[in-house]
């Protein structure tokens, strides 16, 4: 017999050692049946039988002896070392069935220590592999589901749930929660067992019977699940501060937990709280992202409502949530790049980086690497590498502003750096993965370049895959007034005063001029109007700064103005002036004043004219 409950032990069956050992007795002569049961109060857990079942009173009465006990058909003996029952049929001597109830005791004591053995090195091993996984998890929903399923399966468990801790509502919210709607749970955090353990930060076991009054019903009866036996223990980080409750009910196959499985479920829960930790901490710093997301999106609007305006945001609307190339056309200042952060903040995109570089205000020779970037030593000021825009716009977008200003050497590495998707930094030969998606704005003609062949034609057709064409300012008819009203209530809430009101003869005024600038014309000038005028009403003469129409373009001169400040003034109106006989284009603007275009842009930030569209309205 001994040699059969051997073999199960040295084979690693320590769950099979019950039935071998009874299947054995049974084996003997004269043994018509054997049962092994284990005292579970206030039931019993039949580990093994074989034959007729034993009667569960004899049982009792002989534990409770603590020696053999028979009623004439059956002898019955509790096992050393474990709290169960020896019950053999027919009755046998009393010193027979000791020492044989003796030698059961000690196989199943080593046979109960071998599978707590096996069990520790199953979870060690299951554990590992699951914090693995955790560690690679940004979902709190999905990651809190596979730990309650992970729970479930190591510890034989129906269900298990994780209560976290919400101290602003003092409420415990447990998740995932089956048969309640929504999958949640939420208790006060000082109710029933999970808030005791929150409470005390020590771990609590409810068995049937036993604790019957611990349990809060309210639950059972909310999911029509009937909870029999729990074991909640806390979470809590390495820095001792309180997530929340780890919580298993109702053990499959026996009456209730172990203290064996309260210390696994004790180190499971450690690496839990370091995973929840770490995800609710990367969740947080979403969620400010996403607010600041909303923060910008909301300070971009495309205001206006004349035809050309509705149909263009129309058109963003359908080709937002795309990948595709959009080439946007328009004048110096009419919005460019505010059609550009629309079209990336009503994406999928959204969320991820939006950069915008001026490809007219970056030196030829530094363009590649203010796209691509450099590695350091790339060359003489290159002291730290640096990523390029494409890097840092990866799974963005990235607006190439005055594409038409591009040198064709330029436009061949763009042109490669698209079709490829990589790109290789200054200095490097690692190739980089880029996910972007490109827009481009000019306000030249391209089609035109591309015949003159100063654009390349492949990249045009790259690029221009959809063409979104902003109206300049003097073409939107009843649009000046509103987007000036917009920006003038903008500013004079910035500056803590009410907007003043439009004279009849200063809205003659507003109409009347060309606008070169477009928006950003009007923007700065409503920012002026907002800080400097002081009636409660915009007059005339708060608009001396325009040039009176009729007047040959001849402007109204300050002549309070010291020298410098005029200097600067004229300098102002002599470069809005050429900009304006350019319709706009900078680049040719830059021939007529007989300067470099990068000079152009230097001087024009200097006097406080912005040389890109990062101000577009």
């Amino acid at each position: 017999m001994w040699a059969t409950v051997l073999a199960a032990l040295s084979e690693g069956q320590a769950g099979d050692v019950a039935g071998r050992v009874a299947q054995a007795i049974v084996d003997q002569p004269g043994v018509e049946a054997v049962t092994l049961l284990r005292a579970a109060p206030p039931d019993w857990e039949v580990l093994a039988a074989v034959g007729k079942t034993a009667p569960v009173e004899l049982a009792a009465e002989a534990l409770d002896a603590g020696r053999t006990r028979d009623d004439g058909e059956w002898s019955a003996a509790p096992l050393a070392g474990v709290s169960d029952v020896l019950l053999v049929r027919p009755a046998v001597a009393d010193d027979d069935l000791s020492s044989l109830a003796g030698l059961v005791g000690h196989c199943l004591s080593a046979a109960r220590k071998l599978q707590l053995l096996e069990g520790e090195a199953e979870r060690a091993s299951t554990l590992l592999e699951l914090v693995h996984q955790w560690r690679r998890s940004n979902d709190l929903q999905q990651l809190l589901q596979d730990m309650a399923d992970a729970a479930c399966r190591l510890f034989d468990s129906d269900r298990a749930s994780i209560f976290l801790w919400d101290r602003k509502s003092a409420t415990l919210v447990g998740r995932p929660a089956i048969g309640i709607e929504g999958g949640e749970l939420r208790v006060p955090d000082n109710s029933g067992v999970v808030g005791e353990v929150l409470a005390s930060g020590e771990p609590m076991r409810v068995s049937p019977g036993h604790d019957a009054n611990a349990i809060d019903r309210t639950t059972d009866e909310r999911t029509g699940y009937r909870t029999r036996s729990l074991l909640a223990v806390p979470l809590v980080t390495a820095e001792q501060d309180k997530l929340g409750v780890f919580e298993l009910i109702n053990k499959r196959g026996r009456p209730g937990f172990s203290a064996e499985d309260q210390q696994g479920l004790i180190e499971f829960a450690e690496h839990a709280s370091a995973a929840l930790a770490a995800t609710q901490e990367f969740e947080t710093l979403l969620e400010r992202h996403e607010q600041y997301v909303q923060q910008q999106f909301a300070g971009v609007e495309l205001v206006g409502e004349c035809p050309a305006i509705q149909a263009l945001r129309s058109t963003i609307q359908r080709v937002a949530d795309t990948d595709l190339s959009v080439l946007i056309l328009g004048e110096n200042g009419c919005g460019k790049e505010v059609v550009a952060r629309l079209l990336h903040y009503n994406s999928s995109r959204r969320s991820a980086p939006f950069v915008a570089v001026n490809c007219a205000a970056i030196a030829e020779t530094l363009l590649e690497s203010e796209l691509f970037g450099h590695e350091k030593g790339a060359f003489t000021d290159a002291r730290e590498t640096r990523p390029g825009k494409f890097e840092l716009a990866d799974g963005g977008a990235l607006l190439l502003d005055e594409i038409g200003d591009m040198s064709l050497s330029g436009q061949a590495k763009l042109l490669r750096a698209l079709e490829e998707r990589k790109v290789v930094r200054v200095g490097g030969s690692v190739e980089i993965p880029t996910n972007v998606r490109v827009l481009a704005a000019t306000n030249q003609d391209l089609a035109k370049l591309v015949r003159e062949k100063r654009f390349r034609e492949d990249l045009y057709f790259r690029l221009n895959v959809v063409t979104l064409e902003l109206p300049p300012l003097r073409q939107r008819g009843d649009d000046l007034m509103l987007l000036a009203d917009n920006f003038l209530k903008q500013f004079c809430r910035a500056a803590g005063r009410p907007a003043p009101k439009w004279t009849a003869e200063s809205r003659k005024l507003m109409a009347a001029h060309r606008w070169p600038g477009n928006v950003r014309e009007l923007r700065n000038m409503m920012e002026r109007l907002a800080y400097l005028s002081t009636g409660e009403k915009i007059e005339a003469g708060d608009l001396a700064f325009i040039a009176a129409p009729n007047a040959g373009g001849e402007s109204l001169l300050d002549l309070g103005l010291p020298l410098s400040q005029a200097t600067e003034e004229f300098q102002r109106r002599y470069i809005t002036g050429a900009i304006e006989e350019s319709r706009g284009n900078v680049s040719e603007a830059a021939k007529r004043l007989g300067v470099y275009r990068t000079n152009l842009y230097r001087k024009m930030n200097s006097l406080g004219m912005s040389g890109d569209d990062r101000s577009d309205e």
